[in-house]
């Protein structure tokens, strides 16, 4: 009987995991490594489009999707430790190229071939479980990119329920956005802070001394305004708790990780 063959993944790092977070995608390598997958990361990945795509500058998203599909065209899955990102990738950057019957049919391809880092884990791989511990009360927030175009719920939940010390106190509407939006939270940050303003307050009022995401932009987002708010809640991607990588790693918000 032959061993099956290990899965070919490309790690997807993103931008802001790149620039702000780089242990994210370390959390993401280790916990797909042991999930038994192959993992390489393409020094050639560029951003996703996303920015530009928001900002209907599509010639621009379009010429980084030609490059995407190029440098990650060869793997069995891409994996990103983002629903935003991922949500790019799967969505919309098939519909970038309407004009262009064949990339049209690779970005399409690649786009079922990608999938976010959590849901990959659990439906794809069929991870049960991780062997992590995490001393605290957390609360989850289901960011929009994640939740309504990749179907990411309850499989970071399901991992979390295994994290040994950890109690996750659910928000009254843990489904509503922060308020980040990627440029969203540039062109309207009236309507920006005053949304998270409201999801600090459902934070607060779970007891949670932890939040937990899956996409660092949210993160990012809400941990400024805790920030400025006094709130002593520590605030980390659900990929670092998932990998046990917490450690003296700062909360995110209060250092470079």
């Amino acid at each position: 009987m032959t061993e099956k063959a290990r899965p070919r993944v490309a790690l997807f790092v993103t931008c802001l995991v790149d620039l702000y977070r780089p242990t994210v995608g370390f959390a993401a390598l280790k916990l797909l490594r042991q999930a038994g997958c192959d993992v390489e990361v393409p020094r050639a990945q560029t951003c996703c489009g996303q920015p530009a795509y928001n900002s209907g500058d599509r010639a621009t998203a379009r010429d980084l999707a030609r490059g995407i599909v190029e440098v990650f065209g060869g793997f069995d899955y891409v994996v990103v430790p983002s629903g935003s990102c991922g949500g790019m990738l799967r969505e919309h950057i098939p519909h970038l190229a309407d004009d262009d019957p064949n990339l049209k049919a690779q970005a399409a391809a690649l786009g079922a071939r990608t999938y976010e880092l959590v849901s990959f884990l659990t439906d794809v791989m069929g991870v049960r479980g991780v062997e992590a511990a995490y001393s605290g009360k957390a609360t989850y927030h289901d960011s929009c990119s994640g939740l309504r175009e990749l179907g990411v719920k309850a499989q970071p939940r399901a991992l979390l329920a295994t994290v040994a010390g950890l109690t996750l106190a659910e928000m009254a509407e843990p489904e509503v956005c922060c308020g980040f939006g990627g440029t969203f939270c540039v062109k309207y940050p009236a309507i920006s802070t005053r949304m998270v303003g409201d999801k600090t307050r459902e934070i607060a009022a779970t007891g949670a001394d932890t939040l937990l995401a899956g996409d660092l932009g949210c993160l990012l987002n809400m941990a400024g305004k805790l920030k400025r708010e006094g709130s002593a809640v520590r605030v980390r991607h659900v990929a670092e708790v998932l990998a046990n990588m917490t450690g003296d790693l700062p909360p995110i918000g209060e250092g470079r990780g």
